[in-house]
């Protein structure tokens, strides 16, 4: 099947809102939704399915035809890889055994320690993968999710599932069904609704093959998590080459210029949290003829701001100190702007430590 050709059937497709509660896997709606699902995975059909960290957009990852259907769906160029996702024991797994020619020592550590959980690990890859999984580079990124949903899904289809983030490539990852549906309705098979993600970032991604290893994509398993278990590791550094968006393809997923981004201007304000307050007020005082909308910490009173901007639309982002949360916040925020129609949207950057760094990644990439 040609992407062209995809492209014309995801169009008429008509999706299904399949609703499942994670916490009750065995209620006879739950089994029914997940088995549809593992049923049109099994037939080359797309679902969105929730993960711990976004919805991704699920596809059998051997079959080459429905991994078209998902660059197609997304709008997403071929030269940027995608992540595929396994279930089963962690310890001779039968899928990952399918997917890849050798493990180093140093992975067995890691998915002992993190695995089901938000990393994703480049590994070697076997022929089974097909070319466009990877964009044609010899490793492929594989994770195994600790969504109960997801694992479930996963497990019930027998199949790996190559799922980037469920949304129009470049835009705002999706951590509701509605997201997805925004994006995608019309355009996939099926949602598994399964209510808001946990994470809120997406799974780092983690190349173990080389001293030090190397972060590619920060996301809720920090560095300094990873040394602790597996030694010597540090964060990518994108050259000339890697920021060209015309190109060929990339070395990860997760390393595209720009990302996760609103359809507002994103405006970015770093400073200490005793300053935001006046940081943002200024940078409103700027654009009075704008629309504003702000991501504004829960320490950082917004009276002060609405009093001088009356037409701002404040988002309640979360505890400046409490990273999860603002992470977990974080796309909600920003679509929830976007819906308002602002121009613009100002938001403060976190200071790097553990998670600050996946949101600071995110921020980054949207405001190019």
């Amino acid at each position: 099947m040609s992407i062209r050709q995809s492209a014309r059937d995801n169009r008429e497709v008509k999706t299904l809102r399949l609703a499942v509660d994670p916490a009750r896997l065995e209620s006879p709606e739950s089994r029914e939704a997940i088995a549809r699902a593992a049923g049109i995975l099994r037939k080359g059909g797309l679902v969105a399915l929730p993960t711990e960290t976004v919805y991704g957009l699920g596809a059998n990852a051997l079959d080459a035809a429905a991994v078209a259907r998902i660059f197609a769906a997304k709008q997403r160029p071929a030269w940027d890889p995608i992540i595929v996702h396994i279930a089963g024991a962690v310890a001779d797994n039968a899928m990952l055994s399918a997917l890849v020619t050798s493990i180093p020592d140093a992975v067995h550590k890691l998915m002992q320690a993190f695995w089901p959980g938000p990393l994703t690990l480049l590994l070697p890859r076997s022929t089974a993968v097909p070319d466009a999984v990877t964009a044609g580079r010899p490793l492929v990124g594989i994770r195994m999710p600790a969504h109960p949903v997801a694992f479930e899904l996963i497990r019930l289809a027998g199949v790996p599932v190559a799922a980037p983030s469920a949304n129009v490539f470049g835009h705002i990852s999706p951590t509701t069904a509605a997201h997805v549906l925004e994006d995608l309705d019309g355009r996939i098979d099926a949602v598994l609704d399964g209510g808001s993600t946990q994470h809120g970032v997406e799974s780092t991604v983690l190349d173990p093959n080389q001293t030090p290893m190397v972060i590619y994509r920060p996301g809720a398993i920090t560095a300094e998590q990873i040394r602790a278990v597996a030694g010597p590791v540090e964060a990518f550094h994108a050259t000339p080459s890697t920021q060209d968006e015309s190109r060929e393809a990339l070395p990860s997923p997760g390393v595209g210029l720009r990302h996760y981004a609103p359809r507002a201007r994103l405006v970015l304000i770093e400073a200490p949290l005793a300053d935001l307050a006046v940081r943002l007020a200024e940078e409103a005082d700027r654009r009075v003829s704008e629309r504003i909308g702000m991501m504004l910490p829960t320490e950082v009173s917004a009276a002060a701001i609405v009093r001088r901007h009356p037409d701002a639309i404040v988002f309640p982002w979360g505890h400046w100190t409490a990273r999860d949360e603002l992470a977990q916040n974080l796309y909600a925020g920003l679509r929830t702007l976007d819906a308002q129609e602002c121009a613009v949207i100002v938001c403060p950057l976190p200071p790097a430590e553990g998670l600050g760094a996946a949101i600071r990644d995110r921020l980054r990439k949207a405001a190019r």
